[in-house]
């Protein structure tokens, strides 16, 4: 890589079994390992999405300034997703709104209360603050296919909300927000080999990091043996809109 370009590197812990309640083989990012919600993740990718979920999280959480986690957080990282893949978010916030808010009044990262938008919550008798109070409250004076379609909204509200942001982000880091969707292929080409080699030689654990910069990714390990996989990144067309699996509930 060259010396004069900027690179991020992002550290990465491997375990053929994590002891966090799931119990999945994969990756995770070490700044997600205090996340009980977080779910390690292979180099396998979606239906018409190219990258993984743990690209997911590197570029569109983790290098845009997100938390992985949380309601906020994961609209916010959708439309990322969306921007550089074509995969239509819509999928993953009905999801996200019929299995979590609806069907439970939860919220993941914050009260529900903060993460309810204004229009909505004046609608909310006085007093009422308990979060599955509050969601009957809102089918009875919404109806519960109104209300459905305006959570829904909001979560695309609350993700564009953040692009100023989220290229202000990528700037401070020296990255091109642009090539998001060529870092993601590089990203995942590293990704396979690395993944590949762990498995074969039944490692219970590894660590390294990707290194990410405009012109070449890696992925660097340090345990149990020092390897590198690199890959130049390539310019790409831009992709069509698709429809795509859910990435993962907040």
């Amino acid at each position: 890589m060259s010396k004069t370009s900027p690179r991020v590197t992002v550290p990465i812990t491997y375990q053929s079994e994590w002891q966090d309640g799931f119990g999945a083989r994969g990756w995770k990012l070490d700044a997600t390992l205090d996340e009980p919600s977080v779910i390690a993740a292979t180099a396998e990718t979606g239906e018409n999405i190219p990258t993984s979920v743990l690209i997911h999280d590197l570029l569109d959480h983790h290098l845009s300034g997100f938390a992985v986690g949380g309601h906020r957080n994961e609209a916010r990282a959708l439309i990322q997703l969306a921007s550089r893949t074509g995969a239509d978010p819509e999928l993953d916030y009905t999801q996200i709104v019929d299995e979590d808010l609806m069907a439970r009044g939860h919220c993941s990262g914050e009260p529900l209360l903060d993460f309810l938008p204004a229009d909505v919550l004046a609608c909310l008798p006085a007093g009422v603050r308990e979060d599955q109070e509050v969601m009957d409250a809102l089918f009875q004076r919404w109806g519960r296919d109104a209300l459905r379609a305006r959570l829904i909204r909001h979560f695309r509200e609350v993700g564009e909300a953040a692009q100023g942001e989220v290229e202000a982000h990528w700037q401070a880091l020296g990255l091109d927000y642009g090539t998001r969707q060529a870092l993601g292929l590089a990203l995942q080409a590293v990704l396979r080999p690395a993944d590949i080699q762990v498995s074969v030689e039944g490692w219970r654990h590894a660590h390294g990091c990707f290194v990410v910069a405009d012109g070449v990714c890696a992925l660097e390990l340090d345990r149990p043996w020092q390897l590198t996989w690199r890959q130049r990144v390539q310019a790409v067309p831009r992709r069509p809109l698709a429809s795509q699996q859910p990435v993962r509930q907040a």
